[in-house]
């Protein structure tokens, strides 16, 4: 139930704005144009069945295992905590 002004439809918008937000940040991270035959981290060769399946992959899948465990780190905070709006 939305408060003041805000529509009763602000929450679920609210919702749907940051899975559209994930998954245009996800869409982006994809490998785009042309692969690689070698990996550009440890430099070991990317198995044909990776290139097929990913096609634009420059990471062997050790090194992008790896690379999937960093933190991810979001751009926009639209929780709307009370500390935020407060400040």
């Amino acid at each position: 139930m939305a408060n003041g002004w805000a529509p009763d439809s602000a929450v679920q918008d609210q919702i749907e704005d940051s899975l559209n937000d994930a998954v245009s940040a996800a869409r982006a991270r994809l490998p785009k144009g042309r692969g690689s035959a070698q990996c550009e981290e440890c430099g070991e060769a990317i198995p044909e069945a990776r290139r097929r399946a990913m096609p634009g992959a420059r990471t062997c899948v050790v090194c992008q295992s790896a690379r999937d465990k960093l933190p991810a780190r979001s751009m926009f905070n639209r929780r709307g905590s009370k500390d935020s709006q407060l400040r």
